[in-house]
């Protein structure tokens, strides 16, 4: 895992880089990168991670297997989060990953619901799957934003694989979009995230920030501008934004009573060379030809993240230089077990896991 978990590769000075099994020079993803490789290469059978901006879902993606950010909430983190702490964070999900969709259904089942204290009064009900054939269900498809774009051959897999539901008889729909401007939920999520992990930050490092988001000019929307100032965010202005990010929720939960399903990237390419130089906001990937910073695919993670909302990444292809990508199969809240069975549809009609080379 990549130090405190706040990197879309895995290092650290400890235990050094892990690579994918897919090509040695390229990062697993992050921060769940180890449980990724570690299942791809066939070295374990299930794993368990966290996920706030993605690290459950971005490790699934590059390295070909299956994996699942639960609706928030479902799974209460005691026991998984570090010694000391015990109240949840905003955002984060505990979730499994695994080389098939039966695998993450079985872990759901084993690690949500209330902990001991809740249980005395709630149980979690979750809602069953829409249908259990693919033609059950009525699917938007969402493949490129102007926040996050897509390299083409990521779109280009992820097209074939929509192509093949609508073969399939699904009702596919690549306009359907919520009623919401995607920039703003973008700046919500950033602004909400980093107050969340702001928590681990020292006295000293917190300290820093808050005098770096002083000398900042307003008008200064960079990710490291946005990033700054939320990790100092007055508790009144976390609260405008937890309202407007309840009014985004409200907005996702009208456009899925006329969908079930909404498809999408999970990061704007697929695996990328190992790159530990500078800090992760100043680093960047090739996307289209062109330099696109890592940090704009916090997009893909954001867009249901922030709302609450499940989503399940499963493979999808591979690129011409033989990379994985995957596909995120984003649910209403709740709605797990729809994202993880259509994730099972497609593994069982389309594509299943498939071992890096060398690996089988």
């Amino acid at each position: 895992m990549p130090v405190l978990l706040a990197d879309s590769q895995s290092y650290n000075p400890i235990y050094g880089t892990t690579n994918n099994p897919w090509d040695r020079s390229r990062t697993p993803g992050g921060s769940s990168g180890g449980a990724a490789a570690a299942l791809a290469a066939g070295l374990t059978g299930l794993e368990i991670g966290s996920d706030i901006g993605g690290s459950i879902r971005n490790p699934a993606h590059y390295c070909g297997v299956y994996g699942h950010k639960p609706t928030y909430g479902i799974a209460p983190p005691r026991g998984q989060s570090l010694p000391g702490v015990v109240a949840a964070s905003d955002i984060s999900v505990i979730g499994p990953l695994g080389r098939g969709a039966g695998d993450l259904a079985l872990a759901l089942e084993i690690i949500a619901g209330p902990d001991p204290i809740e249980a005395a009064g709630w149980r979690l009900d979750l809602a069953p799957a829409r249908g259990n054939d693919l033609s059950d269900y009525r699917v938007a498809v969402m493949l490129d934003d102007p926040n996050c774009e897509i390299d083409r051959e990521v779109q280009d897999v992820l097209q074939k694989t929509v192509d093949f539901l609508a073969g399939q008889g699904v009702r596919v729909n690549d306009r359907a979009r919520p009623d919401i401007d995607t920039g703003h939920l973008h700046s919500v999520y950033i602004k909400l995230l980093r107050a969340a992990t702001s928590r681990r930050l020292t006295e000293e490092v917190f300290n820093r920030h808050a005098e770096i988001a002083r000398g900042l000019d307003p008008s200064d929307e960079s990710y490291f501008a946005r990033m700054m100032r939320a990790n100092a965010l007055s508790h009144r202005d976390w609260l405008a934004a937890n309202e407007e990010r309840h009014r985004l929720r409200l907005k996702w939960a009208d456009f899925f009573r006329d969908y079930d399903l909404l498809l999408c990237p999970v990061t704007a390419g697929a695996a990328y060379p190992h790159d530990h130089e500078g800090e992760r906001w100043e680093r960047t990937i090739i996307v289209n030809r062109k330099r696109a910073a890592t940090t704009d695919d916090l997009f893909w993670a954001g867009l249901s993240g922030l709302v609450y909302l499940p989503a399940t990444v499963a493979p999808a292809g591979l690129t011409s230089q033989g990379l994985p990508v995957g596909v995120q199969i984003v649910g209403p809240q709740y709605g797990d077990r729809s994202c993880i069975t259509f994730a099972g549809l497609l593994e069982r009609e389309y594509r299943a896991f498939v071992p890096p080379p060398n690996f089988d």
